[in-house]
């Protein structure tokens, strides 16, 4: 029953954290009319460094952590730093209703569950459409992303519990910040052009920050199997928002995979409500 509790509250910070994630997705694809791939990853970890630094100290966390780098969380940088790149080049080249989701478990599940997501993973294959003759190969850089943020996430699983979500999100940050200020510099372009639109890079921060930090708490929170899936929602999300925002019209395969995806997931969420009364029962 308590393991029940926590997956449900995984799967709603899950939620949470794609919508945010989602949302601020568009603010960085808007962002890029006036900035540079280059200039929007500096903004995001510089931003998300302030910020997550500044709850860490609020909090009272511990900032000065001698396992920051530790290898696990080595491997978890190099997997962030990695995606966030790949991610931000999509979202700058493709339209927001093809950055899809992909998942990518190692803990074994029941095969109820191997089938809710492989539904799921049907879906995103009819949201990508990988066999259209028109298709833009652009959209390998979210797969690439999608693929190294998994990574991140099982990463995250087997990092120390006891150093708190903030402390984990400055670390990385931290980590990401040398590599994103060189490439500002190899591009050879200004940290802070004229035209910058600062309403759009605070939203795309604050956004980005806290969708960063409720994923990290919903990872450490239940089990991969049953929040996982729930990953696939940011497709749905951006779907709706590639609509209202940019005008983008999903085809009907596109839709269709969208609606795979809700499936598999209310089918994961269900069968953990059969479970919970199955013990009480009991």
């Amino acid at each position: 029953m308590l393991a029940s509790k926590k997956n449900t509250t995984g799967i709603v910070l899950m939620l949470m954290s794609m919508a945010a994630f989602a949302v601020g997705d568009t603010f960085v694809k808007a962002s890029g009319s006036f900035l540079s791939p280059a200039q929007i990853m500096f903004f995001l970890i510089s931003g998300g460094l302030i910020l997550f630094a500044l709850i860490a100290v609020a909090k009272g966390d511990n900032l000065k952590e001698p396992r920051a780098f530790a290898p696990v969380l080595l491997l978890r940088y190099c997997a962030e730093m990695i995606g966030l790149l790949c991610m931000i080049m999509g979202l700058t080249k493709v339209p927001l209703s093809i950055v899809g989701a992909v998942i990518f478990l190692k803990k074994a599940v029941s095969w109820r569950r191997w089938s809710s997501i492989s539904i799921g993973f049907l879906g995103v294959v009819l949201v990508i459409q990988p066999w259209e003759e028109s298709l833009n190969y652009a959209v390998i850089w979210p797969i690439v992303a999608l693929i190294a943020f998994s990574i991140r996430d099982l990463v995250t699983r087997l990092t120390p519990p006891d150093i708190a979500s903030a402390s984990l999100a400055t670390f990385t940050m931290v980590a990401a910040l040398p590599f994103t200020t060189a490439w500002v510099l190899f591009t050879e372009e200004k940290f802070f052009p004229a035209e910058i639109n600062w309403a759009i890079v605070a939203c795309m921060i604050i956004l980005g920050s806290v969708g960063y930090l409720l994923l990290i708490t919903s990872l450490r929170v239940g089990e991969l199997s049953a929040i996982m899936p729930f990953r696939y929602s940011r497709i749905v999300f951006l779907l709706i928002l590639g609509f209202v925002v940019f005008g983008e019209r999903p085809s009907l395969s596109m839709l269709l995979g969208s609606a795979l995806i809700i499936i598999s997931g209310v089918y994961v969420m269900w069968r953990e409500h059969i479970v919970t009364h199955r013990i009480k029962r009991s």
